[in-house]
């Protein structure tokens, strides 16, 4: 039975706590299971009555995340050694193997449900099905089932999503640069191939960013992402279109009924002002995202550390200041690549440039460059060491 069953959480009895957590995400679990068991008092919202529901990540993990954090082996999918890059029309894919395991696609219902066990054990109060209404001078109100309540908090952490109501409250710098990303995610069968990503990179399908296939043997993923303004039929439509054709799925009978995932990815990197004397932001809501790749669990767990270090050191300090030391304007320094290629991505608009590139991306020097991105070793910037994440139960 999941932690937020057996230990439920009324917001009638919190007129008062360290640390309000906004948004129960890989990101908010984290924040808030570090900063409990350093002894402070947290609570912790989110407005889904259930973590397994309304899962907006395709629950991709790399490799450098797999080795510094633990996470709970049954809820990963097997790993991934290889990726095939598709150009428009899917002929001739060039095919990357690493001689490492790179990838694991975690089952994120099964892994948000251990996260919030393991936050609850360590003393964060979590209240599921509560919305956040917003701040009002010192007080932070909420909407729960049993109605509003006004909560006192020392500091506030959004890890509300990439358009995030905390980071507008608390006059902190919020995205801009944005995707929309659609996928369907079902259980397969193993069909002989190896467990495989694949990335279709179309601008007149997935414009300024690409569609995918993941099929690791067990579950497959099917989704596409871009620009809101530039998909010629919108994105549901792309998302219909390439699922009839897309790549991997040979010998898979798809069911009728799929999950189905969506959302915004913030691909602008780091936001500068993540911060100020009332709280800071984690996650999505930072922006921590790689902007190339978009992806955003590996940051958003590195960025969570360093955020519950800077909210101890103000909790035990009491010096509201300490926040300040929490920016990334710093961090954005190692962006500096990424970002450059995340806009040439987006300046590329026709399929024939993209089949242009490919020419070079065969070559060896461009497939070594491939290589770097997708199987390299930097992450996002060291932070302090890392804790355990979803410890095993």
């Amino acid at each position: 039975m999941p932690a937020t069953a057996r230990t439920p959480c009324r917001l009638g009895d919190t007129a008062g706590t360290d640390v309000l957590v906004v948004g129960a995400g890989l990101a908010g679990l984290h924040v808030a299971t570090l900063l409990a068991r350093q002894g402070h008092d947290v609570l912790l919202v989110d407005r889904r009555t259930t973590l397994a529901g309304a899962i907006r990540t395709t629950g991709i993990f790399v490799r450098k995340t797999l080795d510094d954090f633990s996470l709970p082996d049954e809820h990963l999918g097997p790993p991934i050694r290889r990726v095939l890059l598709y150009p428009p029309g899917m002929d001739r894919p060039v095919s990357l193997v690493s001689d490492r395991d790179e990838y694991r696609v975690g089952d994120m219902a099964r892994l948000y449900e251990a996260a919030a066990a393991v936050a609850v054990d360590a003393g964060v109060r979590l209240a599921l099905g509560t919305r956040y209404a917003g701040r009002r001078g010192d007080t932070f109100h909420l909407i729960g089932r049993d109605g509003p309540t006004a909560v006192r908090a020392r500091f506030v952490v959004g890890a509300d999503g990439a358009r995030s109501s905390v980071a507008r409250d608390l006059g902190l710098d919020r995205n801009r640069h944005l995707l929309v990303g659609a996928e369907e995610v079902f259980e397969v069968s193993p069909n002989g191939e190896p467990p495989t990503f694949h990335c279709v990179l179309d601008p007149s399908l997935a414009p300024g960013y690409l569609a995918w296939v993941v099929n690791d043997g067990r579950h497959a993923h099917v989704g596409v992402a871009g620009y809101a303004d530039r998909f010629p039929d919108g994105l549901r439509r792309a998302a219909e279109r390439f699922s009839a054709s897309a790549p991997g799925l040979a010998g898979v009978d798809r069911p009728e009924a799929v999950e189905r995932r969506a959302g915004p990815i913030p691909v602008g990197g780091v936001l500068r002002r993540i911060s100020c004397a009332d709280g800071l932001l984690v996650g999505d809501a930072a922006g921590a995202v790689s902007p190339l790749t978009a992806g955003g669990l590996d940051p958003c767990l590195r960025l969570s550390e360093l955020a519950a270090s800077v909210l101890d050191d103000a909790l035990r300090s009491g010096k509201r200041d300490a926040l300040a030391h929490y920016s990334g304007a710093g961090l954005r320094a190692s962006f500096r690549g990424r970002l450059s290629l995340r806009r040439a991505l987006a300046r590329v608009r026709t399929p024939a440039a993209t089949t242009a590139a490919f020419t070079l991306l065969r070559t060896p020097p461009g497939r070594a460059a491939a290589g770097r991105i997708l199987f390299g070793d930097r992450s996002f910037p060291d932070q302090p060491a890392p804790r355990a994440v979803v410890a095993q139960h």
